[in-house]
This record gives structure tokens, C-alpha cells and sequence, in this order.
């Protein structure tokens, strides 16, 4: 008898919900999906700028999370869960989130910067770059590529840490040819000066 009266109850369960069990399966299908083929990916990327194993994790542990909190946000949504009282403030906190992710001024930025500079191929590890900025540059080898900040390395084992959205910011050189000091400052370079009208008819007298 309590058999029976289970299987009625979640026969009549699941045809009231049966469409928000079937939107928070493909939910969670799109979450498993995007995460299994995001997570190769990554690592492919990594491999190719020759990332350090612990950077990748980070990078996957980041991603892993956003798309989590995404899913379950939007199970929610699909079943009625009451925002009203939060609309205000869920608002507030995603356009806070959304504009720190790419403003320059955001230490959230950083991590933004992290997966473009990890899909670049110009970024690799190893690479010796110099980052202009202004009238300074900064350069040296690529030794690390974290969440919020690049590991450099000068040629006389200098350690400098450079935030990942400034280095995407500024223009770089990628292994030039010549090498200067790990922090400087660019000196301006004199045009060379063109022969006015009268060198011009002195020239041509002499030829």
C-alpha cells in the first residue's frame, strides 16, 4: 500500500514538474558538456605556451567555478526561485562583476587578462618580451603566467611581477633582437636633419 501511494505520489510529482526537470537536465547536460570540452582545451593552450601544471589548475578551478555558479543561477531561475527581494542587489553585484572582469582599474580584470593571454600564442613561457609603456619599458623572460599577475625574469635573474591586464594592455615586443636593461626608460631618438635649399645648390656647384 505505501508502495503504491509513492509511485502515485511521484507520478503526479513529475508531471507538474516534469518541464523543470527536463530544462535543469539540459542545464547541467550544457554545464557538463562545455566543462568537458573547455577543460582539454585549456590544457592544450597550456601546453603550447608551456605552462607550469599549477597555473593550469588555477585556470580550470576559475573556470569551473563561473560556470557552476551560472548553472545553478539558472536552475534556480527555471524553478521559480523568488529573486524579487534580491533583484536589487543580485543587479548591483553583476554589473559591479561584470564591469571589474574588463576595466582596467580591476584587480578582477587580471583574471579576464589570464585565459586571453593563455589562448596567445605570443605568450608562451620562455618568451622574451619588453613591455612598453609611455616612455618605460620593463622586459625579460616569461617565466609564469598566474591568475592575477606574469613572472618575468631579466637576463641578470631579476624577478619582476606584472599585472596580466596591463601586460595585454600594453604594446609588446616578443624576443627582439637586442637587449636592454630589465627597467628603463626610452630615450628620444634625433631626426636626422634634412639638407635645406642652400647645401642643396652647393652640392649641385660642386658636382
Amino acid at each position: 500500500m505505501e508502495h503504491a501511494v509513492m509511485e502515485t505520489f511521484l507520478s503526479d510529482w513529475y508531471q507538474t514538474y516534469k518541464l523543470n526537470i527536463s530544462l535543469t537536465l539540459v542545464i547541467f547536460t550544457i554545464y557538463g558538456t562545455f566543462r568537458f570540452f573547455a577543460g582539454p582545451k585549456i590544457r592544450e593552450q597550456a601546453e603550447q605556451g608551456r605552462l607550469k601544471t599549477h597555473s593550469v589548475s588555477k585556470a580550470l578551478s576559475a573556470l569551473n567555478i563561473i560556470l557552476m555558479i551560472g548553472a545553478i543561477a539558472s536552475a534556480l531561475v527555471v524553478w521559480g526561485f523568488d529573486f524579487k527581494g534580491l533583484l536589487t542587489l543580485s543587479a548591483s553585484i553583476l554589473a559591479v562583476t561584470g564591469v571589474a572582469l574588463f576595466a582596467g582599474w580591476s584587480v578582477l580584470s587580471n583574471v579576464t587578462a589570464f585565459f586571453l593571454l593563455l589562448a596567445h600564442t605570443s605568450y608562451k613561457r620562455g618568451n622574451f618580451i619588453r613591455i612598453m609603456d609611455g616612455d618605460n619599458y620593463i622586459e625579460g623572460y616569461i617565466s609564469e603566467i598566474n591568475l592575477f599577475n606574469t613572472k618575468l625574469i631579466s637576463e641578470s635573474r631579476e624577478v619582476m611581477i606584472y599585472p596580466n591586464n596591463l601586460l595585454l594592455a600594453r604594446p609588446t615586443v616578443v624576443n627582439p633582437r637586442d637587449r636592454w636593461m630589465p627597467v628603463g626608460k626610452l630615450l628620444p631618438t634625433p631626426r636626422p636633419e634634412k639638407p635645406n635649399e642652400e647645401s642643396k645648390v652647393e652640392e649641385k656647384a660642386t658636382a
